[in-house]
C-alpha cells in the first residue's frame, strides 16, 4: 500500500510501502440492510456462537437486537435519517459496528478484508499497477460515487457503476465507510505532525480498526487513495458499512 506524493496526507498515510496480496476474492457490493434482516432474522445476531467474548458482553449489556440506525415498529422496519424515518430500504447498504460486522461474516462463513486486500481491490490493477481511484485517474465528479455531499443519504447498493474498481468492486468511495480487520497502527517510519503530535498517535492503541473510502459527505479532497479513518469496535452511530472477503 503506497501513499502518494501529494501536496498533504495525514501523518498516519505515509511512508510510502510495498506489500504483497495472496489471492483473495471479495464481494463486489457491500452487504445490505436486507441481507443483514436475514441475520437478524434467523436469530443469528442473538446467538452467541458468531460473537467475540467482549462483543457479547457489549451486545448483551446495551440491549442491542439490531443496528442503531434500525427501528422495528411491531413487524416493520424503518431506517433512521438525518432528518427523516422511512421504511428501511433493503438495497442500501447497512450500517454497523465493527463488532455487528464480525458477528455477520462468522455466520456467513467469510471475513472481513484487511486494509491492503481493500486498497488493493480499490486501486490495484490486473495488470499490477495502481489508479488514483477506483475508475481511473480521473478527479472525483459525481457520477462516479455517492461522496462531495452530493446527498445526505445513502444509494443502493451499486448505483454508480462507473465508479467501479478495475476488479468490478462497487462503491469503494462514498456511500458508507468500509470496515477492515486491520488494527488501526503506524506504518514503518511513521513521524508525527509537529503541529498536531497526537491525531494519530492517540489512537494507536489497538483498540481501533482501520476503515477506508467515504460516506455521502466526504469531501472530495479527502478521496486519497492513502487515506486511513478509524473507528473503536463498540461505537454504534458510525455510517460504516462491510463486504465480504474468501481467502
Amino acid at each position: 500500500e503506497a501513499s502518494p506524493d501529494e501536496a498533504f496526507g495525514w501523518d498516519n498515510e505515509r511512508n510510502s510501502r510495498r506489500v504483497e496480496v495472496p489471492r483473495f476474492a471479495l464481494s463486489a457490493h457491500n452487504v445490505t440492510n436486507g441481507e443483514f434482516l436475514e441475520f437478524v432474522r434467523s436469530r443469528a445476531y442473538d446467538d452467541q456462537r458468531y460473537w467475540s467474548e467482549e462483543s457479547w458482553e457489549w451486545k448483551t449489556s446495551h440491549g442491542f437486537s439490531h443496528p442503531a440506525f434500525w427501528v422495528r415498529k411491531g413487524d416493520e422496519w424503518y431506517c433512521r435519517l438525518l432528518f427523516d424515518e422511512i421504511p428501511l430500504p433493503t438495497d442500501w447498504p447497512v450500517y454497523v459496528t465493527y463488532a455487528e460486522a464480525d458477528a455477520y461474516v462468522r455466520w456467513a462463513g467469510k471475513d472481513l478484508p484487511t486494509e491492503v486486500q481493500l486498497h488493493r481491490a480499490a486501486y490495484g490493477t490486473p495488470e499490477g499497477g495502481e489508479r488514483a481511484y477506483p475508475w481511473g485517474d480521473e478527479p472525483p465528479k459525481v457520477a462516479r460515487g455517492n461522496f462531495d455531499f452530493g446527498r445526505w443519504d445513502p444509494t443502493p447498493v451499486g448505483y454508480y457503476p462507473s465508479g467501479q474498481s478495475a476488479f468490478g468492486i462497487h462503491d469503494l468511495l462514498g456511500n458508507g465507510w468500509e470496515w477492515t480487520r486491520t488494527v488501526f497502527k503506524p506504518f514503518d517510519g511513521f513521524d508525527p505532525f509537529p503541529s498536531y503530535p497526537g491525531y494519530s498517535a492517540n489512537f494507536f492503541d489497538g483498540k481501533h480498526y482501520v476503515v477506508k473510502g467515504g460516506t455521502a459527505r466526504t469531501a472530495a479532497c479527502m478521496l486519497r487513495r492513502s487515506f486511513r479513518n478509524w473507528f473503536q469496535p463498540h461505537y454504534p452511530y458510525v455510517y460504516v458499512a462491510f463486504r465480504l472477503v474468501e481467502n
